[in-house]
């Protein structure tokens, strides 16, 4: 299976948090997930941590590579800028990654890299993998909340991923 590709600073193992969610599940195809993760003004509707989605320069709703956009989740506003983007190709993985901050001083700033990887597997199965690392003192606050926020969060956002292709895949 593949992994995620990391930038430099952004290593897990190298910053103040890193959490990783991963399913495999049968009935849906990486064509058919694409698009709710790929349309970022469609994750308030599967994912009720995500808000308030935006994009500058008239671009959007879709990610591409470079694209700048901004969204609330975890109570934070998130600036991003998508820095890996991979399309569906029959084979290869799909992926996408933004780089994302919250302005601030040395108390408040945050700063991550958020990455996905969909893919096809044997079987009629589809991964769905995301990672985030990030660095700040809110992260070092986060990577010691329990229960942990991130890893269910992130939980909370596979699993909408899937029953929304899955209801969309009735109709």
């Amino acid at each position: 299976m593949s992994d995620i590709v990391w930038p430099e600073g952004y290593v897990p193992g190298f910053t103040d948090n890193y959490c990783s969610n991963e399913v495999i599940v049968t009935g849906l195809t990486t064509a058919e997930l694409w698009p709710l993760l790929n349309t970022a003004t469609l994750w308030p509707t599967y994912y009720a941590n995500s808000a308030d989605v935006e994009f500058d320069n008239g671009k959007g709703p879709r990610l591409s590579l470079g694209t700048r956009f901004r969204f609330k989740t975890f109570g934070f506003p998130v600036e991003a800028q998508v820095v890996e983007y991979v399309a569906p190709v029959l084979g290869q993985p799909a992926r996408v990654a933004w780089h994302g901050w919250a302005e601030g001083d040395a108390e408040t700033r945050l700063d991550v890299h958020h990455a996905w990887l969909i893919e096809d597997l044997s079987g009629g199965r589809v991964r769905i993998l995301t990672q985030e690392t990030q660095v700040g003192k809110p992260a070092r606050d986060l990577a010691a909340a329990k229960p942990n926020p991130m890893i269910n969060g992130h939980q909370d956002w596979l699993d909408g991923m899937v029953a929304a292709a899955r209801k969309a895949r009735k109709q």
